[in-house]
């Protein structure tokens, strides 16, 4: 089925891939985030993606980057995205602009305004008129943006991509939600391309087929898995089969892996953060592939082939070479379709379980070869169509068979060449390989010697010169002559060694940031309900414990310091699942004190804890006092199987049954005086509880709590019959909740405002510094002395039981948790960077309940590699 592809001829998309102002194309794709870099480096950057041979970014616009608060917008300094798109521009790259509204990666929220949640009528990512409303207010401030530097009238934007990865999420209506998403689009001037990216496959569930919406798909395999080509190929065709093209919008960084992509008829190519960066100040998500959820850390780096910092990996080099052999074979290979071999492929290695190849228009075909086998191995042994070939370990060269040579001044045909083509002009052909390089042109066979650095290996056959060039030379190729003299730029100069320098003396401030008030409260409302959308609070009042012997906290997120008549209990980050505190040891009537920060709302949508939900508030949550506690795991009827009337009676989880893995439901009254909890102990799969006949929900073991009102409720509990597992118990919680609280609020513009302040009085000190629990330093460090880097350099915290906010140049740097922490993902966890140029650095250190003292032994400044 033909679907539309574009209201402007500049950039067009069917089966026969893109074509920008009607020339095919292979597009080459980088992640780099505006957002996550110094305004300062954008320009190099974005030149090194180009010197990379990537032609195009892709880039995310976070709708609550740009949103400090309900109305007001910020597109000034960092956040000046024009200033950055034509800097692409300018750059010679093309842009594909992610606006959501949703975006994922690893942010605060997904992007979505934290007061969203406030409104309980609105629903996010649905098609809902008030969450609806709130991305019209969005895109009217960015959409502009992008249609007045859409290609090829003004700009380098080539497509614009609708919503992210909405398979993954309940939405209820996709065609409708997307369909608004396509109208504000077009009502604001868009006509490039509209796509949609499915993070699972789910083409329908990503785009609610939705006419003028592009599917894209988003793959992360294995880089090891024989079965990608395949799976891809699936793809490649039921994308073919609605006259589209194959855009993979985010994947591996991994060249062997990407090689295998454009193998199996990729015209898009966008690994996922090849130029890394970094989450600054308050912006990190919480929730990310943890188990269920960990924390994102400053650093936001997935081994790209820039770092955080600029350096170059390895892989860098990879996408020179990619690009060469893509560049050389240009419309050949843009205009080709995906296929299989046409020759067999047999190896001596693991490869793939089928190989793909593309259909090279004019003849001839490209096929990739992966060796998974591991690097540093001897080479391997590929027979192509009865010739044998040698392969690299850790390699896949895009072979070519039957090519013919006319395009570049030969008459004949290439019969079989072993290794990247990366130059041909007339006469002339340049390989790149580490092994001996194979080919057979005319019936003639020959083996061109591996190249050693600096030393190309050339051979002549029936007047076509063949030269072989080892990767590092390729990548640094400027001309091949006819007589097969190659010209090379210069090398790089090898990296400096990274110098340390430790930090012992620094200044520590008399006060800390003021707090703001925030009122009185029956109840501890929403840090977001406070006007604290990023940034930390307090709560505070008082309770009587007497013959209390426990608390419940439910709800609270994300990083609660909770002190109960001057005990400082241990840190807790649990994602809002309910916590029993311990407070036999504190009795009568004593102050209570939660100190809650946001490190970060959800980016994605878990059910398994209340903070993991997109969409889900912060704060301390509910307190209450635990008044009684009573078994009920006995006496529960038994619905299901073969269970008749009257109802068996069993113990919760009791029933026997060869049905194993069939649901059978459990059912009782449970009455209580006060509001309860029904705590099911023992959890192992997610089991389903409804209270009075309502609508069930699902309970895991991550949080297995039910909190209930007073009174009498008919309990329906219903689990798959596991006679293997350990059985269930059952406890009701009688409880009180604690009330009366007083509030104060430091968000993040209180708090950055005071790092920079000059004001502030203060003394030397020398680390270590050991710290209470729950006391706080703000400490000053001197680096006048320092030597100069370009790349910036990292504070890491040396100690036990802390955690360290940092500021410099009048904005947060991030946040690191020393000892006793939750699970951290995406870069280094460890350190705070110090961009180039950047001024000052102010640290907040405050000393965390747990195992061992708090202290801050020392700081160790590490220089990156120039």
């Amino acid at each position: 089925m033909s679907r539309p592809t574009a209201l402007s001829s500049g950039v067009e998309l069917d089966v026969r891939g893109i074509r920008i102002e009607g020339t095919e194309r292979v597009v080459l794709c980088a992640s780099l985030f505006y957002f996550r870099l110094p305004r300062e480096q954008w320009r190099a950057r974005l030149e090194q993606v180009r010197d990379s041979g990537y032609t195009c970014v892709d880039v995310y616009l976070p709708w609550n980057f740009h949103e400090l608060a309900p109305g007001r917008w910020s597109f000034e300094g960092r956040r000046d995205v024009a200033a950055f798109l034509d800097l692409a521009q300018e750059t010679g790259l093309y842009v594909i602009a992610r606006p959501g509204p949703y975006i994922c990666s690893e942010w605060d929220g997904g992007a979505l305004p934290a007061w969203l949640g406030l409104d309980p009528d609105l629903r996010v990512r649905q098609h809902e008129p008030r969450f609806l409303a709130q991305v019209t207010g969005w895109f009217d401030q960015v959409l502009p943006l992008l249609a007045e530097r859409q290609y090829p009238a003004d700009g380098p934007v080539i497509m614009v991509q609708l919503e992210n990865e909405l398979d993954f999420f309940d939405c209820e209506d996709r065609t409708g939600y997307l369909t608004a998403l396509r109208d504000e689009a077009l009502r604001h001037g868009i006509t490039v391309p509209l796509i949609a990216c499915s993070g699972q496959g789910d083409i329908e569930g990503a785009t609610g087929d939705v006419p003028g919406i592009i599917p894209a798909c988003n793959f992360y395999p294995d880089d090891d898995s024989p079965d990608i080509e395949p799976e891809v190929r699936r793809y490649a065709q039921v994308l073919a089969d609605r006259d589209l093209p194959l855009l993979i919008t985010e994947t591996n960084r991994r060249h062997r892996t990407l090689r295998r992509l454009l193998a199996s008829g990729a015209s898009l190519i966008a690994p996922y953060l090849q130029s890394s960066g970094w989450n600054f100040g308050y912006t990190p998500s919480t929730g990310n592939w943890g188990n269920p959820g960990n924390f994102m850390s400053h650093g936001y780096d997935f081994g790209g082939y820039v770092s955080s910092t600029g350096a170059e990996r390895p892989e860098y080099a990879q996408a020179q070479l990619l690009a060469r052999v893509i560049d050389t074979l240009g419309s050949r290979l843009a205009r080709a379709g995906s296929s299989v071999p046409r020759v067999p492929v047999t190896t001596d290695f693991p490869t793939s379980s089928s190989p793909s190849a593309r259909d090279l228009d004019g003849g001839g075909q490209l096929i990739a070869v992966p060796h998974l086998g591991t690097a540093g191995t001897a080479p391997s042994t590929a027979v192509v169509n009865g010739v044998p070939v040698a392969v690299a370990p850790d390699s896949c060269p895009l072979m070519l068979t039957d090519v013919p040579l006319r395009p570049w001044g030969h008459a004949g045909t290439l019969t079989l060449a072993s290794a990247d083509l990366v130059a041909a002009s007339d006469g002339v052909l340049t390989f790149s390989s580490e092994v001996p390089v194979t080919v057979v042109l005319g019936g003639k066979r020959v083996e061109i010697p591996a190249p050693g650095v600096g030393a190309p290996e050339q051979v002549t056959v029936d007047g076509l010169t063949l030269v072989a060039l080892a990767p590092g030379d390729a990548v640094r190729l400027r001309a091949t002559e006819r007589d097969g003299t190659v010209r090379l730029a210069d090398a790089a100069p090898l990296p400096s060694a990274a110098p340390s320098v430790e930090v012992r003396d620094v200044r520590r401030r008399t006060a800390g940031a003021q707090e703001e008030s925030a009122g009185t409260h029956e109840l501890p409302p929403a840090l977001e309900a406070l006007g604290v959308y990023r940034g930390r609070g307090a709560y505070r009042t008082t309770v009587d414990l007497t013959g209390v012997d426990e608390l419940l906290l439910v709800g609270a997120a994300d990083i609660v310091d909770l002190s109960v008549g001057g005990r400082v209990h241990p840190t807790i980050a649990g994602f809002g699942a309910a916590q029993r505190i311990d407070v036999r040891e504190t009795g009568g009537r004593v102050g209570v004190e939660a100190v809650v920060e946001i490190w970060g709302h959800a980016n994605f949508d878990d059910a398994r804890l209340p903070a993991l939900r997109l969409g889900a508030l912060r704060g301390l949550g509910s307190l209450w006092t635990v008044r009684d506690v009573t078994d009920v795991s006995a006496l529960w009827e038994v619905h299901g199987h073969w269970a008749g009337l009257p109802a068996p009676v069993r113990g919760l989880g009791g029933w026997s049954s060869t049905r194993v893995g069939i649901p059978v439901t459990y059912r009782r009254d449970i009455r209580s005086s006060t509001a309860s909890a029904l705590h099911l102990r023992g959890v192992a799969e997610p089991v389903r509880v409804s209270v009075d006949d309502g609508e069930p929900r699902t309970v895991h073991t991550e949080d297995p709590w039910v909190l209930l009102p007073a009174g009498t409720h008919r309990i329906s509990v219903t689990l798959p019959h596991h006679p293997s597992g350990g059985g269930l118990r059952a406890e009701l919680l009688g409880l009180e909740p604690v009330m009366d609280w007083t509030c104060a609020v430091q968000d993040d513009d209180v708090l950055t405002g005071f790092a920079a302040t000059s004001e502030a009085e203060r003394y030397e000190v020398r680390l270590p510094l050991a710290l209470e629990p729950g006391e706080e330093a703000w400490l000053d460090v001197d680096l006048s002395d320092l030597p100069p880097s370009d790349k910036g350099f990292a504070v890491r915290p040396v100690g036990t039981q802390i955690r360290v906010t940092g500021w410099a140049a009048g904005e947060c740097l991030g946040r690191v948790w020393a000892g006793g922490r939750p699970a951290f993902s995406g870069g280094e966890s460890n350190i705070l960077w110090v961009p180039p140029g950047w001024s000052g650095l102010t640290l907040l250190v405050r000393g965390a309940a747990g195992p061992g003292t708090p202290e801050l032994r020392t700081l160790r400044l590490e220089f990156a590699d120039d």
